[in-house]
């Protein structure tokens, strides 16, 4: 198990009004969100592409805290203003920190408090935290392995503003809610999962050979997004997958 400090971008958005405003922008469920629990989401521009993978955080009635990656804060804040008109929900960047705790080979994080994360980690959130006790200092390059093999897109890389599909990211089983009401974009993403549709490509960890190529598939296949020593995510084609 290791810890290593972690870049996000953090937003407060409080208000009478707040819970009934995300709830209606963003592609997760928060009704049943109880303060102090969080849950993944997609915050999508009306035509279904994403702007935004967040975690939105319940830390009152009328408060909720949203993180996302580094740099996707101001796609976030601006879209989330687009649509507040006569709404009594505030809408702020945090100065926060956020230490992430990974465990080594698979398994949850023992022993640590903190916001569910991707690989079977938890995240430290807040304006003052500090690295949990006991635990040893990771690096930047074990949180990019640890992230490569739970096959968690990063925006920038993964996600790009207004051109990735949420099926293309393979964590709407964890972002969506298809059974609650109208929000921004919902429309493409109900009518592919309707018809049981498969986007046109999907993203996959994949080996790569000596020379960096990737190992099964045709260049002319893959577009390689990220990569770390022989491992890689790369989006792959649809017939390719299917050949």
């Amino acid at each position: 198990m290791y810890w290593c400090h972690q870049p996000r971008d953090v937003v407060k958005v409080h208000g009478a009004d707040a819970a009934t405003y995300l709830h209606s922008q963003l592609s997760q469920d928060l009704r049943p969100l109880a303060v102090g629990e969080s849950v993944w989401s997609f915050v999508l521009q009306p035509t279904g592409k994403v702007d935004a993978l967040v975690r939105v955080w319940r830390t009152g009635d009328d408060e909720f805290v949203l993180d996302t990656d580094a740099r996707a804060g101001d796609v976030l804040t601006a879209r989330l203003l687009r649509f507040r008109i006569r709404v009594k929900a505030e809408i702020e960047r945090l100065d926060w920190k956020c230490i992430a705790v990974r465990p080594d080979e698979g398994g949850p994080v023992v022993g640590v408090q903190g916001l569910p994360s991707w690989g079977d980690g938890v995240d430290l959130l807040g304006p003052n935290i500090a690295p949990p006790a006991g635990v040893r200092e990771g690096s930047a390059d074990d949180v990019s392995a640890s992230r490569i093999e739970a096959a968690w897109p990063l925006h920038g890389a993964e996600i790009i503003p207004g051109d990735t599909l949420p099926a293309e990211t393979g964590v709407t089983a964890v972002a969506v809610s298809f059974t609650k009401g109208c929000y921004p974009g919902q429309e493409l993403v109900e009518r592919m999962d309707s018809r049981g549709a498969v986007a046109p490509r999907s993203l996959r960890v994949v080996d790569l050979d000596t020379s960096g190529e990737v190992v099964g598939f045709a260049a002319a296949d893959v577009q390689v997004t990220s990569r770390h020593g022989s491992r890689a995510l790369a989006y792959v084609r649809r017939s390719a997958l299917s050949a």
